[in-house]
């Protein structure tokens, strides 16, 4: 069964038609319990840092998940949910993420080509830095669908995939069992379930 978190953050209905169209168990939930007896834990999340931050704080799911995640429990942060896996987002000031991941979240104003669009939206394909069980049924070139104004930095350690946006934008990340995705799966087609399959297949760090 898979936990999917829910602190009002972004419509959840196509993450779970993902899950539910693979053939994957998945609640959305806020209820701590839950999530514990759960196999692995979805953290999606839509809109401003801050405000997710502050309301997984006020929730008390910032904890769970941390303690959840150093038990070894597979953990899948998807675009908003990704970033706020690293230690810091510079999203209209410095906040604190969760710091289960080496580095920091910045913005693409100022950074890429001021000729390219920000937010930067739609498909682009996939280069792997290195292999991880998330990519077993994808290939590299495979495309997915972004959409998002700020990218993780600094986090060469846990770094799988990037996509080509003038810069290289991190797309990817892993360390142990804390994984994250910049994309949306849910919105990708089969490549993005196929990734959800693989995550499906994730079982406990010991």
């Amino acid at each position: 069964m898979i936990a999917i978190i829910d602190y009002g953050i972004g419509n959840l209905f196509s993450v779970v038609s993902s899950f539910k169209y693979i053939g994957a168990d998945a609640i959305v939930t806020s209820d701590p319990e839950k999530i514990k007896e759960c196999d692995r834990i979805l953290l999606p999340g839509v809109g401003a840092f801050e405000d997710a931050a502050k309301k997984l704080r006020e929730t008390g799911l910032d904890k769970v998940i941390i303690k959840e995640a150093k038990a070894g429990k597979p953990i899948l942060g998807i675009c908003l949910g990704m970033q706020m896996l690293f230690e810091k987002s510079y999203e209209y000031g410095e906040h604190n993420g969760l710091g289960l991941l080496k580095g920091r979240v910045i913005g693409m104003q100022g950074v890429i080509d001021e000729k390219l669009q920000i937010p930067h939206i739609g498909y682009n394909d996939l280069i792997f830095k290195k292999n991880h069980p998330l990519l077993k049924y994808i290939n590299e070139g495979d495309f997915v669908y972004f959409v998002h104004s700020y990218y993780a930095v600094d986090c060469d350690d846990s770094l799988v995939a990037y996509a080509e946006y003038d810069k290289d934008i991190t797309a990817i990340v892993a360390k142990d069992n804390v994984m994250g995705c910049q994309f949306h799966p849910e919105k990708s087609g089969e490549v993005g379930l196929n990734i959800l399959r693989a995550f499906c297949e994730m079982e406990t760090v010991k």
